[in-house]
């Protein structure tokens, strides 16, 4: 009787099981997770580039070298323009982003975007990135100068012109991005009415290309022979065309602040002839960064300026006999 009742149950067992799987249910897809505020905001200021930011402390080169930084109404302006200027950017990379989505999500590194990822939706990076573009010009005309409203506007279109095609023309591409730290320099003087000193615009705007094309030439010996993997315009520089850009553009820099360092008809009452002296610093802090750029590590300037210890005690004497130089101590 047991190995009756045992064979039985097998044979219901053997019965069941085709009978549960044509009745067992298909499985379904689960749908996709609703994104939650969390996700979608850190999404959104990662995309804004928030170590980008270090680029806009470039507002308040003009007040520093006219010597009008300590005073309640320069702080409020500064930290204004320089917020205004941030929202520009951000806009700038937010729509940058959406438009590259497709582009990014076959590369080995920015397909990890928030955009290109999914955290951040096109749609949404669109809207964003408009509505900042939108507000932040607006907010500078009512709060700060036309001026400076008419600066972010051109800056704005400026960029994302260069988003959409220049930043495919050969040459060009430098000239925009260099044109965008020229600006941030000059924004500040224009929102307090600064006049810009012709030395401040030649030592700033030779500067920005010293750093741009370093960071390109960077860019193309550490990506040589794959260089159209991160950057297709690379593909038509040649390294040595770079070298003699940024070697170029850092000998006028130099020349452009010795230019203003021994420029006759500025009083000198102070303890020490700090200009001059400054001018040592001011060629140390090139000749430092230089050898980044010879080496082919100058790929992300905020990261040589930020790590390099040699570099920002340089920078650090450098800023303090320039502000003893402006105040004529």
């Amino acid at each position: 009787m047991p190995e009756t009742a045992h064979l039985t149950s097998a044979a219901r067992i053997r019965e069941a099981v085709p009978h549960q799987q044509r009745t067992r249910p298909r499985r379904t897809v689960p749908p996709p997770r609703k994104r939650g505020p969390g996700p979608l905001l850190s999404g959104l200021l990662r995309t804004a580039r928030p170590k980008q930011w270090i680029k806009n402390i470039l507002v308040i080169a003009a007040p520093a070298a006219a010597g009008r930084l300590f005073s309640t109404h320069t702080a409020i302006q500064l930290a204004l323009v320089f917020t205004l200027f941030t929202a520009c950017a951000a806009a700038v990379y937010l729509i940058n982003d959406a438009r590259d989505a497709d582009a990014d999500r076959a590369h080995p590194t920015k397909r990890h975007r928030p955009v290109a990822a999914g955290q951040v939706p096109v749609p949404v990076a669109y809207a964003v990135g408009g509505v900042l573009g939108v507000l932040a010009p607006a907010a500078a005309a009512w709060l700060t100068s036309p001026l400076v409203a008419a600066l972010l506007t051109a800056y704005l279109g400026m960029q994302l012109a260069y988003c959409v095609s220049l930043k495919h023309v050969l040459v060009i591409d430098l000239g925009v991005v260099t044109t965008g730290f020229l600006m941030r320099a000059a924004v500040g003087g224009l929102a307090l009415g600064i006049p810009l000193s012709r030395w401040f615009l030649i030592t700033t705007g030779f500067g920005a290309l010293f750093m741009v094309s370093a960071k390109r030439y960077s860019e193309a010996v550490q990506m040589e022979g794959r260089a159209g993997a991160t950057r297709a315009l690379l593909t038509e520089y040649s390294a040595g065309y770079l070298r003699f850009v940024w070697q170029l553009a850092a000998g006028v820099a130099v020349l452009g602040y010795c230019l203003w360092a021994v420029e006759d008809g500025v009083p000198h009452t102070g303890l020490l002839p700090w200009r001059q002296l400054s001018m040592v610093a001011f060629v140390l802090a090139i000749l430092r960064y230089a050898v980044f750029a010879d080496r082919g590590t100058a790929g992300e300037p905020e990261e040589v300026v930020l790590r390099d210890r040699a570099l920002a005690v340089i920078g650090v004497v450098w800023l303090t006999m320039y502000g003893l130089a402006v105040a004529n101590w």
